[in-house]
């Protein structure tokens, strides 16, 4: 009988340990990833992580990596390339606060949703953006515009500019019923 207990501790640690990859560390080097928050389990807000903390997202336990720059923005050219080379996801939705639009909602929803894609790290410069794009999306499953907008801003949101950006988004995106 402790031989059949052994192998089945060994599947239980390895479940735990399988578990345990999925979540994103509580913190990071600021060097490395600026603006890190962890929104909830399997979710990180942030602002441009350097070249090096994109190298280090795998160790890290990332799979996938939504940024939210536009290319005007002077991210590092080779981001995609360093991300998609570790083997993770990335999905760019380029944005600003005069440009989000419900469909670029949507497509981020739509990853952030997904227990696949976890952990995910959501960038933009500062995490302004990453931010205003969470509180749309709690907004979106029914938060109230205040409580959406406080954990908006815990998770970055800073300017008035996305805040209305948020504002609008939530207004276009009522909450199924």
């Amino acid at each position: 009988m402790p031989a059949m207990r052994i192998p089945g501790l060994l599947a239980l640690t390895f479940a735990f340990s399988a578990l345990a990859s999925a979540e994103s560390p509580q913190t990071v080097d600021p060097a490395l990833i600026p603006g890190y928050v962890v929104v909830r389990p399997g979710l990180v807000s942030a602002g441009q992580p350097s070249a090096e903390g994109f190298r280090q997202l795998k160790v890290l336990g990332f799979k996938t990596v939504v940024n939210l720059r536009t290319p005007g923005e002077g991210a590092p050219p080779e981001e995609e390339q360093i991300v998609r080379g570790q083997g993770l996801r990335y999905v760019s939705v380029p944005m600003t606060a005069a440009s989000v639009t419900a469909k670029d909602l949507a497509t981020i929803q739509a990853v952030l949703d997904d227990p696949a894609a976890e952990p995910v790290l959501l960038h933009c410069a500062s995490g302004n953006r990453t931010g205003g794009i969470w509180a749309a999306v709690l907004a979106g499953k029914g938060k109230s515009l205040e409580e959406a907008e406080t954990e908006g801003r815990k998770a970055g949101l800073k300017s008035p500019a996305m805040v209305e950006a948020f504002r609008r988004l939530a207004a276009e995106k009522k909450p199924a019923p």
